[in-house]
C-alpha cells in the first residue's frame, strides 16, 4: 500500500511537471509575459529537481545505510516516513538491522575483551612462532619469563641458549619437550607443548612454556629427605647396640685387666683388645654424631616469613664478620642496591645461611695472601631480590661444582656434606635457589635468588 502512494506521488509530481511545462510553453508564445514566463521557468526547475530527488531519495538512503555498516558507523537512523508508509518500515529495517550489527559486535568485544585478560591472566608463557619467524608473546607470564630482552624473532631466542632456541623452531604440534632455559645467570626447566593453528591463510605454532624448576628442586630435595631418613633410621638401628655393647666392653675389659695383673701376658693382650674396641667406641660414637648432622636435613621447619630490611640482616652479618676477621686480615664489604631493599624471608634462617657461607669463603681463602670477601643485595632485571657473596679463593672446579649441593658431598677432611645441602633446601623453602659461579676476583660466587 505504501509503494502504491510513492508511485502515486510520482504520477502526481510528473503531472504537475507537464502541466508546469505546458503554461510555460503558452508563456512564451504569448506576447508580454517574459517576467511570468522566467519564474515559471524557474518554478520548473525546481519541480524537477524535486521529482529527482524524491525518486533517488530511496538509493542514497540505501548507500548510507551501507556505508554505516561497512564502517561501523551504528549512529546513522533511517527515517523515511516522508516516502510512505512502506518506506518509513524499510527506514525501521534498517535502523534496526544496524541495531543488531551494534549489539553482536558489542558482544564479541566483549568476549575478546574477556579471552584477553584470561590469557594475561593465565601463569604459564603463551608464545606464537609465525611462518616468517617472528614472534608474538600472548600474556605477561611470557614478557616476565623473557624480561627485559628484546625478544621479536626466533633468532633472538639464542640469547637463553642455543638448544632453548633450537626446541622452539623444532618442536611438532602435539609434542611436549623438557628444555633449559637460561637468563640472567639463571637456569630453569621448562616443559613445552607446542600446537598449530592457521590464521589468514598462515600457519602458526602457539607454544605454552611451563617453569617447572620449583617443582624438580621439591621433588629432587623430597627424595633426598627419604634417602636420608632411611638412611639415618637404619645405621641407628645398627650402631646404636654396637657402641652400647662396646662402650660396655670396654668397661668389662678395665676390670679384667684390674684382676690379672700378677699375669703380665694376659694384661698385654688384654690391652690390645681394649684399644681395639675402643676405636670401635671412639669410631661408633663419630658415626652416631655424623648420622645425627643428617637429621637437620629431615627436620628443617616451614619458613615463618616476614618482611625484613635487607639493610638490618647485612648490619647484622656484617658485624658478625668483621669481628672473627679483623685478625686474620680479611678485607671483606658489603652493599645494597638500591638502598631500601625489603626481602620476605624467615629472617633467622636467612641469617644463619649467610653466615654459614662466610665461614665458607673464610676457609678458603686460608691461603690467599690478601684476602677478599664481599657481600652485595640487588634487584635483577625480573624484579627478584639477589644476594651475591663471593671471595678472591682459589674457586671450585667444574667437575665439584655440579656435585657440591648433594648430600653427604664434601671437598673438606672433616666436613659433613650437610651445610650446603641445607643452605639448598632453605632457599627451595623460601621459594628461590642457590648457584655456585666464578666470581669476578677469580674465587667462588654463591647467588641466591629470592
Amino acid at each position: 500500500m505504501g509503494f502504491k502512494k510513492f508511485s502515486l506521488m510520482i504520477a502526481l509530481r510528473t503531472v504537475l511537471v507537464m502541466m508546469t511545462l505546458i503554461l510555460l510553453t503558452f508563456l512564451i508564445t504569448t506576447p508580454g509575459y517574459h517576467a511570468a514566463s522566467l519564474l515559471i521557468s524557474l518554478f520548473l526547475v525546481a519541480q524537477c529537481i524535486l521529482v529527482f530527488r524524491f525518486i533517488t531519495k530511496t538509493n542514497a538512503e540505501l548507500a548510507r545505510f551501507l556505508d554505516a555498516a561497512r564502517y561501523a558507523d551504528f549512529s546513522q537512523r533511517f527515517e523515511l516516513n516522508s516516502l510512505g508508509a512502506g518506506f518509513g518500515e524499510l527506514g525501521n529495517a534498517f535502523t534496526d538491522i544496524l541495531k543488531r550489527f551494534q549489539a553482536v559486535r558489542t558482544s564479541q568485544e566483549e568476549e575478546l575483551r574477556h579471552l584477553k585478560a584470561m590469557i594475561e591472566h593465565v601463569p604459564v608463557p603463551l608464545m606464537s612462532v609465525h611462518s616468517d619467524g617472528m614472534l608474538t608473546l600472548w600474556n605477561n607470564s611470557a614478557r616476565r619469563l623473557f624480561g627485559s630482552n628484546h625478544v621479536t624473532k626466533v633468532e633472538d631466542l639464542t640469547q637463553f641458549g642455543d638448544e632453548f632456541a633450537s626446541h622452539i623452531q623444532s618442536v611438532r604440534a602435539g609434542e611436549r619437550r623438557l628444555v633449559t632455559f637460561e637468563v640472567d645467570g639463571m637456569e630453569q626447566q621448562l616443559t613445552i607443548l607446542s600446537t598449530q593453528i592457521i590464521t589468514s591463510g598462515k600457519q602458526e605454532k602457539l607454544l605454552s612454556m611451563q617453569d617447572i624448576q620449583s617443582e624438580l628442586d621439591v621433588v629432587q630435595l623430597q627424595a633426598w629427605q627419604d634417602l636420608v631418613r632411611v638412611l639415618t633410621h637404619e645405621i641407628m638401628n645398627s650402631i646404636t647396640p654396637v657402641a652400647s655393647l662396646s662402650k660396655t666392653a670396654v668397661d668389662l675389659l678395665d676390670d679384667a685387666k684390674s684382676k690379672i695383673t700378677e699375669h703380665p701376658e694376659l694384661v698385654e693382650s688384654l690391652d690390645d683388645v681394649s684399644a681395639a674396641v675402643h676405636t670401635v667406641a671412639r669410631r661408633s660414637d663419630g658415626l652416631t654424631k655424623f648420622v645425627g648432622s643428617y637429621r637437620r636435613l629431615t627436620r628443617l621447619p616451614p619458613p615463618n616469613k616476614k618482611m625484613v630490611k635487607l639493610s638490618d640482616l647485612f648490619s647484622q652479618v656484617s658485624t658478625l664478620a668483621t669481628q672473627q676477621w679483623f685478625t686474620k686480615g680479611i678485607s671483606f664489604s658489603s652493599n645494597i642496591e638500591p638502598g631500601g631493599l625489603d626481602i620476605n624471608v624467615d629472617k633467622e634462617m636467612i641469617e644463619q645461611l649467610l653466615i654459614n657461607l662466610l665461614k665458607n669463603a673464610e676457609q678458603a681463602l686460608a691461603k690467599i695472601a690478601k684476602p677478599v670477601v664481599t657481600m652485595n643485595a640487588f634487584l635483577n632485571k625480573r624484579g627478584h631480590v639477589v644476594i651475591d657473596i663471593s671471595d678472591n679463593g682459589p674457586g671450585v672446579a667444574d667437575d665439584i661444582a655440579k656435585k657440591i649441593f648433594v648430600p653427604f658431598f664434601t671437598t673438606k677432611k672433616e666436613g659433613s656434606g650437610v651445610g650446603l645441602a641445607l643452605t639448598r633446601q632453605v632457599m627451595v623453602a623460601h621459594g628461590g635457589n642457590v648457584k655456585l659461579e666464578k666470581s669476578a676476583f677469580g674465587g667462588a660466587l654463591f647467588r641466591l635468588t629470592f
